[in-house]
């Protein structure tokens, strides 16, 4: 087939890839930022125990003193169990804030590496999402394909960073061909692209595969730019252009695992499809995907070794969004988290149900045949991405929310667990959550750790997500009190960026306040499993 109806027809499909397509009108913009406190000449967090994001062992008590919106000082002022010496303690002055943080748990800003924004299918608005990201901690995130135009986004990008909105910081990955009228169909006008592309600002582009030529001429075009890259590799491409394609002309990470199990490929080169799959089919489509990596060379083999040395050597990055998937291995557990009755919006809701056209939503008859075989899937995938990280590769932490009953905060803290199940210790996990995506994103000078100079973006929160990682979610975890009482513990209590303090649980209100609004206007919607009248 000519490279001019590959490309045609890949942008016809990319609404199918979770991508607002080119034009579609973006969401309501964020509106000015009403809440959080400072930045402070002087803020100091009293008495804490900090898990600092390089891997560190927790260590306490000690008072984290920032100034602006920098980390200024941590300074030890005791031990577990012990009186604090008031003299060991940094000074106060009129006018700085204190927080007491006695026996509760510092961690740097999470990091989310896949963070859509939304789409307006979903009557998503941006307030919405910033706020659910924020209140579990996530003060940074990379925009995969910039769906509401990269200007939108850039614009947005911007006020974060004055803080003019109440966001996450914000980086600019626009999908590459977005804006091109009539398509890319050389590789001298993928060059022209990724140079106007850069020009207008972008930190990076996302691909979502190519012919040969025209992704060899873009990625090293982007890498000479200096800019950054991610890649699904969509099955319309993969069978020429694979992960260690992508990864040797430049590309920078990896998202979700299409395109690795085709690398790991020793006896065919396409996947094993029946005779009447269609890839528009979102039931086909992901009913094969959870047989893909059974087909791939075995753990341990010579060709797993050497596509991951290959990696290794390139100083590649994976950013696996293990939690996207998970309905396909549990349905059940997926559709019945107990966060979407308050916190679902009722489009975001209507949008996962079973349908022909909407991304991900191809729950027309799923059920333990399907879930086995995604079970296995996991079992493999998991095993080389915690391979990968044991050997020194660079493992991030992306949530791809808005889709597949995955919502935007709670869905980033299940990614968290799923790192746990696939093998990381919990000191990995975050680890991976924060200094690994500063790395992949090129600013870990001033993110992803709590370290003297670093931007003061962090997460307090009063249990020890390390014995429970449940604790991060904003419904908190069940706990059994001494006095034989079920409670809920946890839950961020403070998030932190660039110095201004959040009230992560009063975020959390906010966005129920929408939901109930956007139901009341419906009518007191209510929601309904699918299937149910």
């Amino acid at each position: 087939m000519k490279t001019t109806c590959l490309l045609r027809k890949l942008f016809i499909l990319l609404p199918l890839l979770g991508l607002a397509f080119f034009g579609r009108a973006q969401i309501k913009a964020a509106p000015d930022r009403s809440e959080g406190e400072g930045p402070f000449n002087q803020l100091i967090i009293r008495g804490v125990t900090l898990i600092n994001g390089t891997g560190a062992p927790p260590f306490g008590p000690v008072d984290v003193v920032v100034k602006g919106n920098r980390i200024a000082r941590i300074v030890n002022v005791g031990y577990p169990g012990l009186p604090i010496d008031p003299e060991r303690r940094p000074k106060a002055n009129p006018g700085d804030k204190e927080i007491d943080a006695h026996g509760m748990y510092l961690l740097p800003g999470f990091i989310d590496m896949h963070g859509h924004i939304g789409g307006t299918s979903k009557d998503q608005t941006a307030e919405y999402v910033f706020k659910l990201w924020l209140a579990h901690g996530i003060t940074t995130i990379r925009d995969p394909s910039c769906g509401n135009g990269l200007d939108w986004v850039l614009e947005h990008k911007r006020r974060s960073a004055r803080n003019e909105i109440t966001a996450p910081r914000i980086f600019a990955y626009t999908a590459f061909g977005q804006g091109a009228k009539n398509g890319i169909h050389t590789p001298e006008e993928a060059r022209a692209w990724v140079q106007q592309n850069a020009k207008r600002g972008a930190d990076g582009i996302k691909f979502f595969g190519a012919p040969p030529a025209i992704m060899q001429a873009a990625l090293e075009e982007n890498k000479k730019l200096g800019l950054r890259s991610a890649c699904h590799h969509a099955q319309l491409n993969v069978v020429g252009w694979n992960v260690l394609n992508s990864a040797r002309a430049g590309l920078t990470s990896m998202e979700h695992w299409y395109g690795l199990p085709e690398a790991l490929f020793t006896d065919r080169v396409v996947q094993d499809y029946p005779a009447d799959y269609n890839y528009q089919n979102e039931q086909h489509r992901f009913e094969e995907a959870g047989k893909l990596w059974q087909q791939a060379a075995r753990p341990g083999s010579a060709r797993w070794n050497e596509v991951m040395e290959e990696l290794l050597a390139l100083d590649f990055t994976i950013d696996p969004t293990f939690n996207i998937y998970e309905a396909s291995r549990d349905l059940m557990r997926a559709r019945r988290a107990e966060w979407h009755e308050d916190y679902t919006l009722p489009g975001l809701w209507e949008f996962y149900q079973p349908s022909l056209k909407s991304h991900g939503s191809y729950w027309h008859f799923w059920g333990t045949e399907q879930e086995v075989a995604w079970k296995e899937n996991y079992r493999l995938w998991m095993q080389f991405v915690n391979e990968y990280k044991n050997r020194g590769g660079r493992v991030t932490t992306g949530s791809d929310s808005g889709f597949i009953f995955q919502l935007f905060g709670f869905a980033y803290i299940r990614e968290l667990e799923l790192l746990r199940e696939a093998g990381f210790h919990p000191l990995e996990v975050i680890r991976s959550a924060t200094l690994m995506g500063a790395q992949a994103l090129g600013q870990d000078k001033d993110l992803g750790s709590i370290e003297v100079g670093k931007l003061a973006d962090m997460v307090l929160v009063e249990e020890n997500p390390l014995a429970n990682l449940k604790v991060l979610y904003g419904t908190g975890a069940i706990k059994l009190t001494e006095d034989n009482e079920v409670v809920r513990v946890g839950g961020v209590k403070y998030v932190i960026k660039d110095g201004i303090v959040y009230d992560a649980k009063q975020l959390l209100a906010d966005v129920k306040k929408i939901v109930d609004e956007e139901k009341a206007r419906r009518g007191n919607w209510q929601l309904k499993q699918p299937g149910i009248k």
